[in-house]
C-alpha cells in the first residue's frame, strides 16, 4: 500500500473533514496517507470529484506511486491547478502560465554627437 498525497486549495470545509478522517493533514490543505489501499484511494477520489467539480477556484491534486506511469507516479487533478503536469519522455514536469504583461514600445534614440 503506497503513500498517497492530496493537496487542496479553496476546497469546501467538508472536504477537510472528510480527508482528515482517512489521512493526516501535515500542512494547510496537504494530506498524506502512508498505507492507503487502492480501493480506499479510488473511493476518496470519487467523493472529492463529486464534491469539488464545478466549484470555481477549488483545486485538488492527488498523487501516488504507480510503476506503470512516467516517473513511477500517478497524478490526478480536479479544477484548474496553478501548475500543469505534463509527461515529457517518461518524466513528469510541471509548468505555470506566465502572467501576460503589456508590451512596451521599443524606443531607440539616437544621441547627437557634438564636435
Amino acid at each position: 500500500m503506497p503513500l498517497t498525497v492530496v493537496v487542496t486549495s479553496n476546497a469546501p470545509g467538508r472536504v477537510r473533514g472528510f480527508l482528515t478522517s482517512c489521512a493526516c493533514e501535515i500542512g494547510p490543505g496537504i494530506y498524506t496517507a502512508p498505507r492507503m489501499s487502492q480501493n480506499v484511494r479510488e473511493r476518496v477520489w470519487e467523493v472529492l470529484t463529486d464534491w469539488c467539480t464545478g466549484i470555481p477556484s477549488c483545486t485538488v491534486l492527488m498523487t501516488y506511486p504507480d510503476p506503470r506511469r512516467p516517473g513511477g507516479q500517478q497524478v490526478e487533478t480536479i479544477g484548474l491547478p496553478r501548475t500543469q503536469v505534463y509527461d515529457y519522455g517518461g518524466v513528469y514536469l510541471t509548468r505555470r502560465k506566465l502572467p501576460i504583461r503589456p508590451q512596451r514600445p521599443n524606443i531607440c534614440r539616437e544621441e547627437s554627437k557634438q564636435p
